[in-house]
């Protein structure tokens, strides 16, 4: 079978098949159900646990939890919270508190959100600490070091 033939069979029988899977569903199961699909999605831009330079715990979700991480001469970026979620359980707020202690190199305590660019939390030796409110879409905090030496302390409520 030539694959455009293939295309206009599948294409149906997806279509139909999605169809019967949600025409029990009301508008609101439907949203919940995507929510939670672009959810899992999201989670995959989180550094993976075996990746990171630290110790990671979570809190109610993905967005909260504690991080705690001795670097040394480490330049890369760990995504370390956050996710996609359209319609987050929690609410769209979120307190960040961290500290940053740096022996050598530059390291930023980043958020990101969407397509915008990244804005700047902590660039450089101290402390923060801040209530976001988070828009749609998606949403992490981590952390980018050049040639750094230092700890980071991360808490998320």
């Amino acid at each position: 079978m030539c694959h455009r033939k293939k295309w206009f069979f599948f294409a149906p029988v997806s279509v139909l098949s999605l169809s019967l899977l949600l025409a029990g569903c009301s508008k609101e199961g439907i949203l919940k159900q995507y929510n939670r699909v672009v959810e899992l999605a999201g989670n995959t831009t989180l550094t993976g646990g075996l990746s990171l330079e630290g110790k990671r715990t979570y809190g109610d979700d993905h967005y909260t939890g504690n991080y705690t991480a001795d670097y040394e001469h480490f330049s890369d970026t760990e995504y370390l919270f956050g996710g996609t979620s359209i319609d987050r359980e929690n609410g769209k707020d979120i307190t960040v508190s961290c500290d940053l202690d740096i022996i050598g190199g530059t390291a930023q305590v980043l958020w990101f959100s969407g397509s915008d660019d990244p804005v700047v939390l902590l660039e450089a030796e101290g402390s923060y600490s801040d209530t976001i409110t988070l828009p749609e879409g998606g949403n992490y905090i981590g952390i980018t070091g050049d040639d750094l030496t230092g700890h980071l302390t991360l808490s998320i409520e």
